[in-house]
């Protein structure tokens, strides 16, 4: 992987909103700024909580806003010229896999390869109800999903039986440019860093702050990464971070504690509240661009 980390940030519509002017006016902020990346979140459905008193709030409900991260995408690639962009995760066994693999190589062609697909298996069971799949058997499921759509990638035509899938000599078109997508997976059990290892291009690791449980897991990795024959030191690592707790210098020791540690991309999320994620104070939009400019200022030459 190349030393260099690269830096993003979550698009925050939870506080500044979503309308295309702010959208436009937050990305070619933190594209201006010199951030590598853009990440956004994917839910489909969410729950009417009023009906729902036992629901944990900390999780996503039908008042949160998600673009589809595909038409997301596409939208801004149009008002950007360099930034790169990253769904992390789109919930892979919610959707058709063709479906996903065009969509993603569509996306791929039209933004000049600036996209990097995230996947995961997801947790709200109503959402897959709602769309009419297994929510069961998605993990298995999604490993068919992922060789389906890296051979429709590759390939001109596919045939393909599988448990889940069949595909009759058939392709997609246009393909990616490269004839492969950048692949991550999000998730934390152990099955998911399997799955990375064989398959994946990168993880995306929001479990653990810094400390010696993240590297442990990042070592789990790299080992199951040499156990599939390929290259440990190709893995990419992604965390999240924000500017809620400390100044600059505990972000740059932070930042410096990543980069040791293997990290090759940190996304600084100023509106996510779960487990050692915090969020900000303010909520406006330019709190929010002070505050992803004032972590790159502190953290630039560490990079």
């Amino acid at each position: 992987m190349n030393d260099r980390i690269k830096l993003g940030t979550a698009l925050p519509f939870s506080d500044i909103g979503h309308d295309p002017k702010t959208v436009t006016a937050f990305v070619q902020a933190a594209e201006a700024l010199g951030y590598d990346h853009l990440t956004g979140t994917d839910h489909v459905l969410g729950v009417n909580v009023t009906n729902r008193p036992d629901w944990d709030m900390s999780r996503n409900t039908s008042a949160d806003v998600f673009h589809d991260p595909f038409v997301l995408f596409g939208f801004l690639s149009n008002v950007t010229e360099r930034i790169e962009f990253s769904v992390q995760v789109l919930i892979l066994a919610q959707r058709q896999t063709a479906l996903v693999a065009k969509q993603a190589a569509s996306l791929d062609v039209l933004c000049g390869g600036r996209f990097r697909l995230g996947v995961g298996i997801g947790w709200n069971k109503e959402e897959f109800v709602a769309l009419n799949e297994n929510f069961h058997d998605r993990g298995k499921r999604s490993e068919e999903q992922v060789e389906v759509m890296q051979r429709l990638w590759a390939e001109d035509h596919v045939s393909f039986k599988g448990k889940w899938h069949e595909i009759p000599d058939a392709g997609i078109n246009p393909r990616p440019l490269k004839g492969t997508m950048p692949l991550w997976f999000g998730g934390h059990v152990d099955a998911t860093l399997r799955r990375t290892a064989k398959y994946g291009d990168g993880w995306i690791m929001l479990s653990h702050p810094a400390g010696a449980e993240a590297v442990a897991l990042f070592e789990k990795l790299r080992g199951y990464t040499e156990e599939e024959g390929r290259d440990p030191a190709a893995m990419g690592l992604e965390i999240w971070t924000s500017i809620a707790e400390g100044g600059p210098e505990e972000w740059r020791a932070e930042a410096k504690f990543w980069k040791e540690a293997g990290v090759t991309h940190i996304t600084v999320n100023n509106a996510r509240q779960r487990a050692h994620h915090k969020r900000i104070q303010g909520s406006s939009f330019a709190d929010h661009v002070a505050g992803i400019e004032r972590y790159r200022e502190a953290v630039a030459d560490i990079l």
